[in-house]
């Protein structure tokens, strides 16, 4: 028996076919979007909902690869990118306009962030915003909508609902508008409720019915079977009418089932441009600075944390392409590998802390713990003998040590961190992830298969149409992890810890105004 796993991401979707008894990946593929991201101004990031729709062209060419038919697949499960939304009529249809308001707002749209900021102001005092870290993201549904309101009144009044793209492309599939505890807790806000009318409408007087008039329908836990395979969706995948389709998922706490990790003490990291940290503890422990803390919002019957760093890939990738002297790029490109890679092995023969530096990866801002965007990085201690491998070791170790700072927050509320478990682009990196491991003075163990969040959405579809009771009995039986592949060596953890201290020190520091100097001294662009 097969279980298909849809993962849309950023740029395209990918399908896996996966063998229900042992999660054993048989055959893959994916399809770009025709109309990729489109950015018509600065902060924009929108899609062409009917890109996703022909991205589903990936079963059957996974199928294939498989060597499997239709009739062996008794289950689907999709993920999606969040907070990923798009306006549509009552029966799902996208809206057609020429204002590009009524295209899919991708996640990384940040053009709402004045709305986001206007929210976070009305809604401080709130006891539930501290189950978001006491901030609302520009990327979330709110301030998207609310940009919508505001910009283009007449899509606003248009459309019937304002669609989670991971709930949308269930509803394609099996003609059912279902919105998944996921994405409703953590990117739309939803506690036991909505945010209240009231305080909606002092930020537009059109605003205060938004949750009801536009959010409003059934949520379902995780694992939930939404329904069978319409006409239409059986069309658009290759797949049997009727076949069971689990409700939506957000990618990346797809990837915690993938890893065997739906049980509390897992830490799931998912390392690329930015890291998440996911956990799932059995009772409520408010923890300072999380994006989020949602009721059953990765596994049933859990409460699902969130943490992240919002640069950690992304923080190399910058140093590497407006930092490094072209002479590194010669060498590596003589030796046929990446600069990334030569730095990495050059910094690799460094004793730990020979290069007396200390970085705040702060260079996005930072997100978890304290929540701050507004924040910038910090690189201390160069000399005139500083190179370019010492600068891009002490950013690796800014990254481990923000990590150590989530693993201690978490810790210090009084949930276990017991074992941690990378996924994502950067796991490739062996000289990064042992430096995870000495900092963090604990073993490194690495998701077994390299489409996590594929994976992760089959094992929802395995649970949609029975095959496993519950996710934590498809997790344990179907999900992928090499344990303990990096050991923490006790002679580096000493060093980092004392390292770390010294991080801890300029994270207080900067953290609490310091980093504020900086900012009067920038010189700001004219209008």
């Amino acid at each position: 028996m097969l279980v298909v796993g849809i993962d849309f991401g950023t740029l395209s979707a990918r399908a896996v076919v996966v063998r229900v008894s042992d999660g054993a990946e048989l055959g893959s593929a994916s399809v770009e979007y025709a109309h990729g991201v489109l950015e018509p101004e600065p902060q924009w990031a929108l899609q062409v909902p009917s890109d996703y729709l022909d991205a589903l062209r990936a079963v059957p060419l996974a199928l294939r690869e498989a060597g499997a038919s239709p009739s062996d697949v008794i289950g689907i499960g999709t993920d999606f990118t969040a907070s990923t939304v798009l306006p549509v009529l009552e029966d799902g249809t996208p809206l057609q306009s020429s204002s590009p308001h009524a295209l899919a707002k991708l996640w990384r749209h940040h053009a709402a962030s004045s709305q986001a900021a206007r929210f976070n102001a009305v809604f401080a005092s709130e006891p539930w915003m501290e189950m978001y870290g006491g901030l609302t993201s520009a990327e979330w549904e709110f301030p998207k909508a609310l940009q919508v309101l505001e910009e283009a009144p007449d899509v606003y009044a248009q459309m019937r609902f304002w669609v989670e793209a991971a709930d949308w492309i269930v509803w394609q599939l099996t003609g059912t508008y279902v919105r998944n505890a996921c994405t409703a807790g953590y990117k739309g806000l939803y506690q036991s409720g909505y945010p209240s009318p009231q305080l909606l409408a002092s930020l537009h007087p059109d605003f205060g019915s938004f949750a009801a008039q536009k959010l409003d329908t059934p949520i379902v836990p995780l694992g939930t079977r939404v329904g069978g395979l319409s006409a239409r969706g059986a069309s658009l995948t290759g797949l049997l009418p009727g076949t069971p389709v689990a409700c939506g998922v957000i990618d990346a706490h797809a990837t915690v089932a993938a890893a065997g990790a739906a049980s509390p003490g897992q830490l799931v990291a998912v390392m690329g441009t930015s890291t998440c940290h996911m956990m799932v503890g059995s009772s409520l422990r408010p923890v300072p600075g999380m994006c989020g803390v949602v009721d059953g919002g990765i596994v049933p019957g859990h409460w699902g944390y969130e943490a992240g760093q919002s640069g950690a890939g992304s923080i190399l990738a910058w140093y590497v392409e407006h930092q490094v002297p072209g002479s590194y790029s010669a060498a590596a490109a003589a030796e046929g590998i990446s600069v990334h890679t030569l730095l990495s092995r050059l910094g690799d023969g460094l004793a730990v802390g020979s290069h007396g530096l200390v970085a705040l990866d702060w260079h996005d801002g930072n997100r978890s713990v304290l929540v701050d965007h507004a924040l910038s990085g910090v690189v201390v201690g160069q000399t005139l003998a500083t190179r370019a491998e010492d600068v891009y070791r002490a950013l690796m170790e800014a990254t481990a040590f923000g990590t150590r700072t989530i693993v201690t927050a978490f810790r210090s509320a009084g949930l276990p961190v017991e074992s941690f478990v990378a996924a994502g682009g950067l796991t490739q990196n062996p000289v990064l992830m042992q430096i995870y491991a000495d900092v963090l003075g604990m073993p490194v163990s690495l998701i077994g298969s390299s489409e996590g969040a594929a994976l992760g959405a089959a094992i929802h579809g395995a649970v949609a149409c029975g095959a496993y009771s519950s996710l934590g009995e498809a997790s344990a039986a179907m999900g992928s992890v090499r344990r303990d592949v990096y050991i923490p060596d006790p002679a580096r953890v000493s060093l980092y810890t004392r390292l770390y201290a010294e991080y801890v020190t300029l994270h207080d520091y900067f953290g609490r105004g310091g980093n504020s100097v900086m900012h009067r001294l920038r010189v700001k662009p004219a209008p």
